[in-house]
Parts: structure tokens; sequence; C-alpha cells
């Protein structure tokens, strides 16, 4: 006799037992000569060593789905318990276009919506670096803030870093009310934002209190080495040629990075010049550096919204 205690933490127990535990019951007719008992998030198999190990290997399967998607058909469910090919997670995994990419609070689903925010994370999982450049609103920060999320839940990272220029403060830093994290955290709350949405409030604190989730200032980049993490730079726009070469710089050998920038809006001094226009004429073409172009058709906000983006386009000075 074996025993086994399988933990889904990673993933919403509901969607796994399903409504009055329908999912489950698939589960134990699949099984019949095991013992099958769910507690909480925990579910306790007992029976032989070679049925413990099967059932270990489907639950896995239907998990490692859970995670990438978020929820789970009865009929996908009994589709994997029934998989005899060895086809696997990957085979149900591709049948689903609109894969979720993080299951947040309360049962939201975050994933791509457009046509380009779905090439964004093609090309985040081909490649280490990539640039995406598109106007407001095109969700591109958001997708970013998605993909490491996801790359921290699935534990393919262990930090995340999420960063950006402090331009506006300029110097005028010094005279605003507060502590350093008091005077700039009103420019880095759009990534709060978008995490709040994607992480249930007290593992957020708990990621940021154990700095597993870390949001700082460009400066604050300057010295490290930043490995086995997922890193974003946002508004990058406002970032100096100088500033981007040191951030590309602090890349180690096990992290991704995305470059997320908007080249209309940029609030450098007159006298200093954006680097991002620089960094993506010299670098899109190395192997392992994507570069993505969002416009007005990926715009989520507001209908109005890409009306005046074209509207600004067809009227440029």
């Amino acid at each position: 006799m074996t025993e086994s205690i399988i933990n889904l933490d990673s993933i919403n127990p509901i969607e796994f037992f399903g409504v009055n535990n329908g999912k489950l019951d698939l589960l134990k007719k699949k099984f019949p000569l095991l013992k099958i008992l769910s507690r909480g998030t925990q579910l306790k198999l007992s029976g032989s060593p070679e049925e413990v190990a099967t059932a270990e290997e489907k639950i896995g399967q239907i998990v490692k789905y859970l995670e990438r998607n978020g929820n789970l058909t009865e009929n996908y469910f009994e589709q994997i318990l029934g998989d005899e090919e060895g086809t696997g997670i990957d085979n149900f995994s591709d049948r689903n276009p609109n894969e979720v990419l993080v299951f947040g609070p309360n049962g939201r689903t975050v994933r791509a919506r457009t046509a380009n925010q779905k090439k964004m994370v093609h090309l985040a999982d081909k490649n280490d670096i990539i640039f995406a450049i598109g106007p407001a609103g095109t969700g591109k920060t958001y997708t970013a803030v998605a993909l490491a999320v996801r790359a921290l839940k699935n534990k393919a990272i262990k930090k995340i870093i999420l960063t950006r220029p402090a331009v506006e403060a300029g110097e005028s830093l010094g005279f605003l009310p507060g502590d350093l994290k008091e005077k700039i955290d009103p420019y880095l709350r759009p990534l709060y934002d978008a995490l709040d949405d994607m992480i249930p409030a007290e593992k957020l604190s708990y990621y940021m209190a154990n700095r597993i989730i870390e949001i700082a200032p460009l400066a604050y980049m300057r010295g490290r080495t930043l490995d086995n993490s997922f890193i974003i730079l946002d508004e990058a726009q406002n970032a100096t040629d100088l500033q981007i070469k040191m951030f590309l710089t602090r890349i180690g050998a096990s992290a991704k990075a995305i470059i997320t920038g908007d080249l209309t809006q940029i609030d450098l001094p007159k006298n200093q010049k954006s680097g991002l226009e620089k960094a993506t004429r010299i670098l899109r073409n190395i192997d392992g550096i994507g570069y993505l172009e969002l416009d007005e058709e990926d715009v989520v906000r507001h209908r109005l919204v890409k009306a005046i983006i074209r509207a600004y386009e067809a009227n440029k000075d």
C-alpha cells in the first residue's frame, strides 16, 4: 500500500474538484482501486504503487493545464484522464488559442485579447528579451506583467522586477512629502495596479515583503546582476541611451526581460534623447531579441481612445 499527498496550492481547487465535486468523481471513476480523499487544497491517494504513480501523472497533467489556462471543462478533464497515447498536457493546451495567462483573485482571468498581444506572448516564449512598442491603452504593460506573474507561478523564475524611469520627478523629487518610497510610488502605480488584478492581496504583500516581487525606479538597477528573474522596463521612452544600455546589461543568464514604451510620449528634457528608438533600431536583428509594434487596433480601454490616437496620428506637427 502506497500513500501520496498532492498539494493544489498553485491552482484554484474548485476548478480541479468541480462543482459538487463533479470532476473529483470522474477521477475516482477512472481509478476505482484507489482511495482518493480531498481536504482543502490537498488530495490524498492510497493504493498500489502502480495505480498511485499513474494517478499522480494524470493529476500532474491536469494541474499543469490549470496553471496555464485557469479553467478546465469536465469534458477536457475526462479527456486528459483517458489520454492513453502519451500526447500529454501540451496536446490539450494547444487546443485553446485564447490561453489564460493568469488566474487572478475572485476568478478573474487575464489573457491576451488582441492579435498583437497574442503575438507578444508568443515572442516572450521564444525570446529572452523583447521590445513591445505602442501607444497608450494597447495592453503592453499589462500583458508583460501577466507574463511575469505566469512565469513566477510556474516556478520558471524566482523573482519579478518591475522598473520605470521616474522622469517626471526630476530635481523636484526631494521636495515631495514622505520618504523615498512615498515619493517614488506615484510613478510606479500602474505596475501595482496590474499586480492587484493578478495576485491576491495577502499573497502580493508576502511577495513584496520578501522581495520576490520588487518594484523600483530604473536608477536602482545600476550595479546589479538580475538572474532567475523576469524583468520589465516600462515607459522606456523616458530612459536615456545610457540608461537602457545599463538596464540591458544587468540581465543574468537565467532571466527574461520585456521593455515597453511609447515613442510618441517622451517626457525627457529637450536636451536629452530617448534611448528607446536607438535600442530597437540596433538590437532588433539579434537572435534571442524579439520586437513588436502594437497600434490602435490593440487598444482595450474606452472605445474613444482608438479615435483619439488616430486623430493625433493624422495631425502630427
